[in-house]
């Protein structure tokens, strides 16, 4: 499987094999799972690990790790049907013990139906540089079934860091009390000889149950994918690795008007732009799925899309402030990303203005569960009404995201979105609409 790929899981109870290659300088690796709730633990019980191998509900266990010499295998049991109806999905998770991800060569996945052994899914993860600690994939609820998604989402504080980021509770060790002041040591003096020694007492029987492993150090917040601003010189960014591999993205745009210089046909638009009318800009998005199926998401025409059928995008609202707090905003449904072979969002001047000369604005795309992405428009200097913001295609499973920035200057008598469509040979059949 790719990053962001994911497959139904038709069996009952799934063994996840957790397994590396080992060799000369590689560490040590602990699996462990993690039952959500709304995408977090109800409770420390909800973790499953070494040194708490079996979840309350008996639905997860921890079944220790094996090796065969040239690699180890580390296993958990999930049985699916056990699980309580509020738990939505169970994260697997990994730690690598004092050492990064960079250091374990073959770090692989595997999810098996308990009763015969079948392969169902494998991720192989092969992009590990500084992480301690590892999300691989998720057992996730999906309209009444189970399924399987590779994640591949590193962090850099270890199981302890990760564990506080889906709601466990970790807590701080007690600092070690400062070491007391000692008086100098009093002058030698005659003292009587000291009795013989006492013979020692047997020594107690070894106990035969493993010793604990000692805590982990104290965890520093956990490392979430940063921030991309993408540029001209850096375009493109993959979504999943900003962890924006389910829930929902949300595309924001926000502007604010600034009059253009009076100089040629600006100073003619900036006149325009002072007028009473209000600017209206409104964001939409040309979309193209697998299955052929093309179309539009926009307000014109009140066609607004829908996030739970297809085409799996939905406008908001209508906006005409731009303001940082609302803007327009458009949400693409991540948990059918498999469904989008091209999203080409846009948008179009409706009414207050001639030009997007003077626009001050900002393009920000914010994964449910990763980190934003976002760019400024660069300053029109051509007469257009219409801006290709950004294209988001499928790349074997794998969203990214092109910054575009491009502004559009129709022909006479031609739409700006029939322009935006030529522009990017969508093929649509265009008719006037109004909102």
């Amino acid at each position: 499987m790719l990053k962001g790929a994911n497959v139904r899981i038709p069996a009952q109870v799934v063994r996840i094999e957790l397994g590396w290659r080992t060799g000369p300088g590689v560490p040590d690796v602990d699996a462990s799972a993690l039952l959500l709730t709304s995408g977090r633990v109800r409770s420390d019980a909800d973790f499953v690990f070494y040194n708490q191998p079996r979840h309350p509900s008996g639905a997860v266990r921890h079944e220790g790790k094996r090796s065969d010499g040239a690699g180890v295998r580390e296993t958990l049991t999930v049985d699916l049907g056990a699980l309580e109806a509020a738990v939505g999905s169970v994260v697997i998770a990994a730690s690598a013990d004092g050492a990064v991800f960079g250091q374990v060569p073959g770090l692989h996945i595997r999810v098996l139906d308990a009763a015969g052994g079948a392969e169902l899914a494998r991720f192989d993860s092969r992009d590990a540089t500084v992480e301690t600690a590892f999300v691989l994939g998720e057992l996730y609820r999906r309209q009444g079934q189970w399924k399987f998604r590779a994640v591949g989402q590193g962090y850099s504080s270890g199981l302890h860091g990760l564990a506080t980021d889906y709601g466990i509770t970790v807590d701080d060790p007690a600092p070690a009390p400062p070491p007391r002041a000692t008086a100098p040591a009093p002058p030698p003096r005659a003292t009587a000889p000291a009795p013989p020694p006492r013979p020692a007492a047997p020594a107690a029987p070894a106990s035969r149950t493993p010793a604990a492993r000692p805590p982990e150090p104290r965890p520093v917040p956990p490392a979430r994918p940063v921030k991309v601003t993408l540029t001209k010189a850096a375009p493109a960014v993959s979504l999943a690795k900003q962890g924006g591999t389910s829930g929902t993205l949300r595309v924001n745009l926000n502007w604010q008007m600034v009059r253009p210089a009076a100089v040629g046909w600006g100073q003619r638009l900036s006149q325009a732009m002072a007028g009473p009318t209000a600017l209206d800009l409104d964001l939409g998005a040309l979309f193209e799925l697998t299955d052929g199926t093309k179309g539009v998401v926009q307000a014109l025409g009140n066609t607004f899309g829908s996030l739970h059928r297809p085409p799996y995008i939905h406008l908001d609202g209508d906006d005409r402030t731009g303001a940082v707090e609302s803007g327009e905003n458009l949400t693409v449904n991540l948990d059918h990303a498999g469904a989008f072979r091209r999203i080409l969002v846009f948008v179009t001047i409706y009414e207050g203005a001639a030009s997007f000369a003077g626009l001050h604005a900002t393009v920000t795309l914010q994964p449910q569960r990763g980190a934003p992405v976002d760019f400024l428009l660069d300053e029109c200097t051509v007469p257009s009404n219409v801006c290709a913001l950004a294209l988001i295609t499928n790349n074997g499973g794998d969203l990214v995201v092109q910054r575009e920035a491009r502004y559009l200057v129709p022909r006479r008598g031609v739409s700006p979105q029939r322009t935006l469509d030529e522009a990017y040979g969508w093929g649509l059949t265009w008719t006037p609409a109004r909102k």
